[in-house]
């Protein structure tokens, strides 16, 4: 069953095609070895076939706004909701619109490059990743597809899997963003459970229903103050979005993910997946935007504005230099969804679009600088615009954007941001006076490193540069269409607003009442003198004056990033291998190669944390009643105590087998008792078989035990009196719930022949004992995949008793 619930009076979306948009990149990811077969190299457009197609079933949603519900786990209130508005619609376009161009673009540029099934099969199980972050309003859902895109993200970076800076470079990415998820599950989890008593009922459902927890803005955020969590659950959902969208200090991985292939690099950072963490921002901004929320994004935005762009003009790489400037116009999104006036969110929305078109148009010409030039070092690039005549026009277009120079598209959504740092100021005054100084202060950085990015096709070229290549055209029009994007925008920006980005607003502002009309984002070339323009000329002036002195700025912030203590990266380095040394040195501690020990560990940490988790829920036993012990069962228990006994003390292996085998027949004879032979019959097979086995296993092992010192015995002897109580526990607790629909009345009405029926029996087992029924039927791929287990093992055993010979005889 679904649900389809519509948020406004605008349209709802389509259940059939969300679920194509998620399931097609999967689908075709998994077939991609198989077309790489057929069509070789031209297995790129078969992959921009599907990302096409994928634009166009987010287009078809274009316009409606509403929730779809597909119950997941319903016991645990899990669904799969997925929920459209304008948000969610402009990832979903970048994802997959993008998405055609790089896959376009990889046609040309990936020519001759090794592993190329592995590059497509993972960029489209990134892309359908990314789609389901943009459309899943359930938190368990969002985590999901959180984690694939860093898992997906994971094989693209480490493309060259044989360097080992791509090694490292992915493996560090890793580390960072699934880390960083695991903090915001804490965070989603604590919203689950404050949920229940600020709604009434739990729920992990965000937004697009009734019972959400955006739609309940205003009790979720009482219930978190009353609690004292809000602040936590803040930081907690803010780190996951500082590490996936690569904000100071866990900015580090970002640079170092540039050895992937450039169209990786246009693809995930710049367009998609570092968006994924502003994403995370936009979408959780209605419902816990306050002062705490203010203080901790705007300030981490604006911090990473200005470290980033300090970096980005101490970068020697063009790739390099694209890296640091995604991560600070990344912490201009966080730092504009962080004010708390509207004029942060317009900031936001709009600037999500706008770098996200000019980057990508830079990742891609920075691919083809390397392709043709054959290098990537700024001091060896010059003069381009001779060689690359169209190349330098997309440059001109994107890089001005980047710079915030108007009219282009960036200008705008800088003096969003300007705007609105300046009216918190304004309004607070103090230290929030801070936010519009660092603003103007990082934004001159980066109009600075967007000018070099630039100049490298003007001047004089090199000497040592040789003769530079036109572009295929399968690698050149992409970047060209994103620049007419971006030459669109800047001409006339309302049609943007109007288009797409004030429903993203309207996404990241808490809902208003009925009859409040939402406020229209206007925009357009400043006509009058406002803070705003006198900041945005302070940064154009400011960085000309410092244009001269770039290499003096440039040998400077590599004179500051030399002292080791100033580096993010040595922290994490001397982290990784600090924690490398440690996990060697206790090795020799862990891994002993005896049984003994590792069993130790496992029983102990599964009881320890067991019992803990008891002992946190409180829970209690149940009250022994209506028990009664006839003289059989005392004797079958006296047998089996006695038994036990025998095993501690047995002298040798196979007298601890053959009075181990007394409590496996105790058992059995116990269930004669209780009237459940078949149980019975079962029960002394298997323990007849065990002890054929380990006597037939004993035959090649010395007779005896040989001693143990006491202290072995006695940790022996502790932690079998821990699993035992762990297991008396544990069985207690979960057989004490007596419900009142016991499930066993449905296997007993189910399983046999009812008196009418046809020739088939769907509804029931058809059989005439239950047990045998429930195996076979009820529980039928339970049983099915205990088969298989069985069939891969009994298969395993005969490839080693085959192969035992051959390797004799070799």
């Amino acid at each position: 069953m679904s649900g389809v619930v519509a948020a406004t009076s605008a349209p709802a979306p389509d259940t059939q095609a969300l679920l194509a948009v998620l399931a097609l990149p999967f689908i075709g990811a998994a077939l991609v070895p198989v077309v790489y077969r057929a069509l070789g190299e031209r297995t790129a457009y078969y992959a921009a076939a599907i990302a096409l197609f994928c634009f166009a079933l987010v287009a078809t949603q274009y316009g409606r706004v509403g929730a779809v519900t597909i119950p997941w786990i319903p016991e645990l209130g899990v669904s799969l909701t997925l929920y459209v508005d304008g948000l969610s619609l402009l990832i979903g376009f970048l994802a997959s619109g993008v998405g055609v161009l790089i896959l376009t673009y990889s046609g040309g540029y990936m020519h001759g490059e090794p592993g190329q099934a592995k590059y497509y099969a993972s960029l489209l199980a990134f892309m359908g990743s990314m789609l389901g972050v943009a459309f899943a309003a359930d938190l368990i859902a969002l985590f999901v597809f959180w984690e694939l895109t860093s898992i997906s993200s994971f094989m693209l970076i480490g493309h060259y899997q044989r360097k080992r800076s791509s090694q490292y470079a992915a493996r560090k990415s890793m580390i960072i963003t699934v880390a960083g998820g695991l903090f915001m599950l804490i965070g989603f989890l604590l919203l689950h459970a404050l949920s229940a008593g600020a709604i009434g009922e739990a729920t992990f459902t965000l937004v697009g229903t009734e019972g959400a927890m955006i739609e309940n803005a205003d009790a979720m955020n009482e219930a978190l103050r009353s609690s004292g969590l809000l602040v936590p659950v803040i930081a907690l959902i803010g780190v996951g979005a500082a590490a996936k969208s690569a904000q100071v200090p866990l900015h580090i991985w970002l640079p170092n993910a540039m050895e992937a292939p450039t169209p990786v690099s246009a693809f995930l950072h710049s367009a998609t997946m570092v968006k994924a963490g502003v994403y995370l921002v936009g979408r959780f901004r209605p419902l816990l935007v306050g002062d705490e929320w203010m203080l901790i994004f705007a300030t981490l935005g604006l911090i990473t504005m200005t470290v980033a762009a300090l970096l980005a003009v101490g970068a020697t790489d063009i790739k390099e230099l694209l890296a640091y400037s995604t991560a600070s116009h990344l912490g201009l999104i966080i730092a504009g969804f962080g004010f708390a006036n509207e004029l942060g969110a317009e900031t936001g929305a709009f600037h999500i679009l706008n770098h996200a078109v000019f980057k990508a148009a830079l990742f891609l010409v920075a691919g083809i600088i390397a392709h043709e030039a054959g290098t990537r070092l700024i001091s060896d690039l010059g003069g381009l615009r001779k060689d690359l005549p169209i190349v330098a026009g997309i440059t001109a277009v994107a890089a001005l954007g980047m710079a915030g120079f108007p009219p282009f598209n960036g200008f705008y959504s800088k003096e969003l941001l300007f705007e609105a740092a300046y009216e918190v100021a304004a309004h607070s005054g103090g230290l929030w006076w801070v936010f519009p100084a660092v603003a103007v202060f990082g934004s001159i950085f980066t109009f600075l490193y967007s000018i070099k990015f630039l100049s490298l096709f003007f001047g004089d070229k090199p000497k040592e540069l040789g003769e530079v290549h036109s572009p295929p055209w399968t690698m050149l029009a992409p970047p060209l269409l994103l620049a007419g994007i971006a030459l669109v925008i800047s001409i006339s920006p309302q049609t943007a607003i109007d288009t797409i980005v004030q429903s993203v607003f309207e996404s990241a502002i808490p809902a208003h009442g009925p009859g409040e009309e939402v406020h229209h984002m206007t925009i357009g070339l400043p006509t009058k003198l406002k803070p705003a323009v006198i900041m945005s000329a302070i940064t154009i002036a400011v960085g000309a004056v410092a244009w001269p002195f770039y290499d003096r700025l440039h040998a400077g912030v590599n004179a500051l990033t030399d002292v080791k203590y100033l580096r993010a990266n040595w922290y994490y380095d001397n982290a990784v291998y600090g924690l490398t040394s440690a996990s060697q040195l206790s090795m020799p501690q862990v891994q002993t190669g005896l049984v003994r020990t590792y069993v130790t560990w496992a029983l102990a940490a599964v009881s320890v944390l067991a019992l803990s988790a008891y002992l946190a829920a409180g829970a209690a036993l149940p009250a022994f009643t209506g028990i009664g012990l006839g003289i059989p069962i005392v004797l079958v228990l006296l047998v089996a105590v006695v038994g036990a006994v025998a095993v501690s003390i047995a002298p040798s292996h196979i007298a601890g087998v053959l009075t181990l085998s007394i409590l496996g027949f105790m058992v059995a004879v116990f269930f004669v008792l209780a009237n459940a032979p078949d149980l019975a019959l079962t029960q002394l097979v298997i323990e007849t078989l065990v002890l054929v086995i380990f006597l037939l296993v004993l035959d090649k092992l010395p007779a005896y035990y040989g001693t143990a010192r006491r202290a072995v015995a006695a940790r022996d002897a502790v932690l079998s009196a821990v699993v035992g109580a762990t297991v008396f526990l544990t069985v207690l607790l979960s057989t004490a719930a007596t419900p009142d629909d016991p499930i066993y009345t449905y296997f007993i009405e189910r399983a046999g022949i009812p008196e009418e029926h046809g020739p088939l029996l769907v509804d029931y087992g058809g059989g005439g004992n239950i047990v045998n029924v429930i195996l076979v039927d009820f529980r039928a791929f339970d049983t099915m995949g205990e088969i298989a287990v069985v069939a891969m093992a009994a298969l395993s055993v005969l490839t080693l008793i085959a192969m035992r010979g051959r390797g004799e005889r070799g």
